[in-house]
């Protein structure tokens, strides 16, 4: 069976071969018109569940709107830094 976000969601394929390729485990199946297919194990209920889906059970510390203003915070702070940077790059450029 594949993804539930899939677009192929809820078909079911025979299974010819699994087997790592491009750095990652994929299975290969034959599709409705005859063409050898493959794709992610992890979209298929072939793969197995990821680890961090595994250990977080669902759970989250944090609200994605706290996040969102994290990264947005994040940004302003770099933005801030390499302003400084350049500030002091010219200020040593002058003086000589």
């Amino acid at each position: 069976m594949t993804h539930p976000f899939h677009p192929w969601h809820g078909r079911e394929f025979e299974l010819l071969d699994r087997r790592r390729a491009w750095g990652e485990d994929r299975v290969y199946f034959y599709d409705q018109g005859g063409a050898l297919r493959r794709m992610p194990a992890e979209w298929t209920s072939a793969g197995t569940e990821n680890l961090f889906v595994q250990v977080s059970a669902g759970r989250s510390y944090f609200r994605v709107a706290d996040l969102l203003k994290l990264a947005d915070l994040l940004e302003r702070v770099v933005e801030a830094s390499h302003r400084a940077d350049v500030a002091t790059e010219r200020r040593n450029v002058s003086r000589e």
